[in-house]
């Protein structure tokens, strides 16, 4: 039986099968991956699944940095701060 290095589960089998022309697995609940996409490669025979993961706010920033989404103007127009009265909060 292969050694399971990174693994906290214990290996259990599971059942292949074709949909379509592509093969695909059935995931027993205990290994479920969160999300609907995956990441899938390759070491030697071994196969590495991966949830795709949602970037996080630093990630969605710096790439906003480098391109800004659309329908945001990349030149902000100067804004005067006003100083806000303590009477207006009440």
């Amino acid at each position: 039986m292969p050694q399971h290095r990174h693994s906290t589960t214990p290996p259990k089998e599971a059942k292949l099968f074709r949909n379509n022309r592509s093969q695909a697995v059935r995931i027993p609940v205990e290994f479920e991956l969160p999300g609907e996409k995956v990441l899938i490669s390759r070491e030697g025979d071994r196969l590495i699944i991966e949830p795709v993961r949602k970037p996080g706010l630093t990630a969605l920033l710096a790439q906003w940095a480098k391109e800004p989404p659309p329908g945001v103007e990349e030149d902000f127009p100067d804004v005067e701060d006003m100083p806000v009265k303590s009477e207006e909060f009440f």
